[in-house]
């Protein structure tokens, strides 16, 4: 920005360019203590239909977990500058989730790319889009979640946006929501709700721990179905 007085609202931007200001997430607290529930809890304690659909790891180990709050990028397909730009934003532990419009074509991001995004201390990269050079991204340090893979590259043209509400691979997303990701998926989580997602996640694993507790000593209770089977008319 050319000054801390100019507000974003006041800039005339080109059509398809916005550049806004990063938005903070969750208290620190709140953002550690999800590394410790799992993305399927946490999708349970907001109803099941809330996440990422169509993406996969391209971090090797099964068992990283992605975790901090969003700076969200729009790109037009196959075109990487104001993701370039967004990463002289970031800050530690900051989760960037582009908006590639679910195009493979063209990679929007590669190993050159990492190595920024390691020296940032990034939290890791959510894309509905491409990547390049996966043998990089394969190794420990930086998650990464995407659509697809390509060796073609990206340009450098714009247009694009950074701060912005997005759509990233079905989810929709705002500037400061709380991203966690690991082997089942990712999920956005808004920043005003984090504290109380993060009780019902607990409170969820709670409940499947004695769930698994009775299925294990194969006493398993059943009213949990029949219940609801009788409800359906089932003479059961």
């Amino acid at each position: 920005m050319s000054s801390d007085t100019t507000t974003t609202a006041s800039l005339q931007w080109p059509a398809g360019y916005r550049i806004n200001p990063r938005v903070d997430g969750p208290a620190a607290d709140v953002v550690a203590a999800f590394r410790e529930i799992p993305v399927a809890a946490i999708g349970d304690a907001m109803s099941r239909n809330i996440g990422t659909i169509g993406l996969r790891q391209y971090h090797a180990r099964l068992d990283t977990v992605l975790c901090g709050p969003a700076v969200t990028v729009r790109v037009r397909p196959g075109d990487n500058l104001m993701i370039h730009k967004a990463l002289m934003m970031v800050q530690p532990g900051d989760v960037l989730v582009i908006d590639g419009g679910g195009d493979v074509a063209q990679a929007l991001v590669g190993g050159l790319i990492r190595t920024t995004c390691v020296a940032k201390k990034l939290g890791g990269l959510v894309i509905d889009g491409a990547v390049r050079d996966l043998c990089e991204w394969a190794e420990e340090g930086m998650p990464l979640f995407a659509k697809g893979h390509t060796h073609r590259g990206p340009s450098k043209d714009g247009p694009g946006e950074i701060n912005i509400p997005i759509s990233c691979a079905g989810m929709a997303v705002l500037p400061g929501d709380l991203i966690v990701g690991d082997a089942d998926g990712v999920i956005a989580i808004p920043a005003a709700e984090a504290a109380r997602v993060l009780e019902l996640g607990r409170a969820h694993l709670i409940k499947e721990a004695k769930i698994r507790a009775d299925n294990e000593a194969g006493r398993s209770d059943p009213e949990r179905f029949d219940a609801t089977l009788r409800a359906k008319g089932l003479p059961v």
